[in-house]
């Protein structure tokens, strides 16, 4: 992962709170239709992801501070944050699918947990949120590539 000290990493953390705003306009969107939906894997993420691509304020006042201006072609960049959005959603769904797999087998109650489940749950848990660091990563330097 890239330092965070410097231009670069400031920039690169910029990048990461630019996509993160496009998934939480998405999964507001998203979390209306799943209420209304009775479709969905069980996750509490509904059927499928939204994709919202109109920048909220913040999400624009990041996109200037990253560089970005009207002459900056817009069309890549929402690609990239589709792609995002998208990925983040499978990435959480996965982490909902093994919280519930995990809860079903081992019950809810962490407390209850034996020394070897517990040290089970927390390595699971961890593998995935490395696979969301690496790839939130992976998806803020594709689009500092854009700006």
């Amino acid at each position: 992962m890239s330092g965070e000290a410097g231009p670069g990493g400031e920039r690169l953390a910029l990048a990461r709170s630019f996509l993160q705003e496009a998934v939480y306009r998405s999964r507001g969107d998203q979390a209306g239709a799943a209420l209304f939906s009775s479709d969905g894997d069980g996750c509490g993420l509904g059927k499928g992801p939204s994709v919202v691509l109109d920048l909220t304020p913040r999400a624009e006042a990041l996109f200037r501070d990253l560089g970005g201006s009207e002459g900056t072609a817009l069309e890549p960049v929402r690609e990239a944050m589709g792609a995002w959005v998208r990925r983040q959603d499978a990435l959480d769904r996965k982490r909902n699918h093994f919280l519930k797999a995990f809860r079903g087998e081992h019950g809810a109650d962490r407390r209850g947990y034996s020394e070897s489940v517990r040290r089970a749950f927390e390595e699971g848990l961890e593998a995935i949120n490395a696979q969301v660091t690496s790839a939130q990563d992976e998806a803020a330097q594709a689009l500092l590539d854009l700006v």
